[in-house]
């Protein structure tokens, strides 16, 4: 009973510990709206329609801040479907198998009915041993949260939680708003903190807050603006940071731009077809976290071609195929199939069913 018990106060102390950066966050963005509401606004700025204004793009920009935070770090990330698990049959048949090869033979009968096209540095099929499941195209096991998350981005201690699949496009608005928020402030504040330095401010409480405000915002602003620099890069490229360090494996090798279908097409996966939720921090982002179309299967004109330096189809019919055809998923063939709301041309159109329909393709695909 001791050392479960000892396990559980150590469960529960790391639990505490995590949310310390959230809680440092929450206690800068009370002090800043303090600082800026009462001691900028109220207490300094004597123009009326001056200050009306100001508070009014304040509160907007914070409130849609603050719904961006909330939604990244509240958002429970997804977890692969049950058919990626495996059965209780299928466990037992892996446990008595003591070779490596023998195991894989049986992960890949098991494969062989799921979306997997991607593999492990050696060729072997993705399998967490912790989660005993499959794992599909883009999920990676997290150390932190001990669990499988699907279009694993990276664990960020700021929001205490996993970015990936549920919450990507939260955490794209959270820096977009944060950072709108710092620039706000920063702009707004400036010529009062000139007037710290000239004198020109009354000998109040009320200009340290204004002067502390806008160290604090301009030096957010340059760590943020970095940061969504990058994530606005990897959502152009449909990457994850952790495809940015180590570019997905499929069966012709490595290839870092697999899940990239062009610019239009890789931005509507993060953020949905729907123009007026893409600024809105509710959920739009297309397909179901578990299967994903690559540019193996959609072939993109604007993509470079295969590292190998060879055509996908041809070698995949020179080597032969591990697996059976099978369809695309649901999520797949929506994001492949030409809509209005793609805006692509048609040229490119007509390249996607092709690519669709040739049977080579398809077996790429799947490797």
């Amino acid at each position: 009973m001791a050392p479960s018990g000892s396990r559980s106060i150590r469960r529960g102390c790391k639990r505490v510990l995590y949310w310390i950066p959230v809680l440092f966050i929450a206690l800068i963005v009370a002090w800043s709206y303090y600082a800026y509401v009462l001691q900028l606004c109220i207490e300094s700025i004597e123009d009326t329609g001056e200050k009306v204004v100001y508070l009014l793009v304040y509160h907007v920009v914070f409130v849609l801040f603050v719904w961006a935070y909330w939604q990244t770090i509240f958002t429970r990330p997804l977890n692969p479907l049950k058919e990626f698990h495996l059965s209780h049959s299928d466990k037992e048949l892996l446990e008595r198998e003591d070779r490596g090869e023998s195991q894989q033979e049986i992960l890949r009968r098991i494969a062989r009915d799921l979306p997997i096209y991607t593999r492990t540095n050696s060729g072997a099929i993705r399998f967490c041993d912790r989660c005993q499941l499959l794992k599909p195209d883009r999920c990676h096991h997290c150390s932190v949260c001990d669990k499988c998350i699907l279009k694993m981005d990276h664990h960020c201690p700021w929001v205490n939680n996993c970015v990936g699949f549920s919450n990507y496009k939260y955490f794209m608005l959270f820096l977009a708003y944060s950072l709108l928020y710092c620039l706000f402030i920063t702009a707004t504040d400036l010529q009062y903190f000139i007037k710290f330095w000239t004198k020109g401010l009354p000998d109040t409480q009320a200009k340290f807050h204004i002067l502390f405000l806008f160290f604090s915002a301009s030096m957010f602003s340059v760590s943020l603006a970095s940061l969504f620099i990058y994530h606005c890069w990897l959502v152009c490229k449909n990457r994850s940071t952790l495809e940015a360090v180590r570019a997905p494996v499929f069966r012709h090798g490595t290839d870092k731009n697999g899940f990239s279908l062009g610019f239009s097409k890789n931005f509507r996966q993060v953020f949905g077809d729907e123009v007026k939720f893409w600024p809105v921090p509710i959920f739009s982002s297309l397909g179901d976290g578990c299967s994903f179309p690559t540019c193996l299967v959609n072939l993109d004109p604007e993509l470079p071609s295969s590292p190998t330096g060879s055509n996908p189809a041809s070698k995949a019919a020179t080597e032969g195929r591990q697996f059976p055809s099978k369809p695309l998923r649901e999520s797949q063939s929506r994001l492949l199939t030409s809509t209005p709301s793609w805006s692509e041309s048609d040229g490119a159109t007509d390249k996607d069913k092709k690519g669709a329909s040739n049977p080579a393709i398809t077996i790429e695909n799947e490797a």
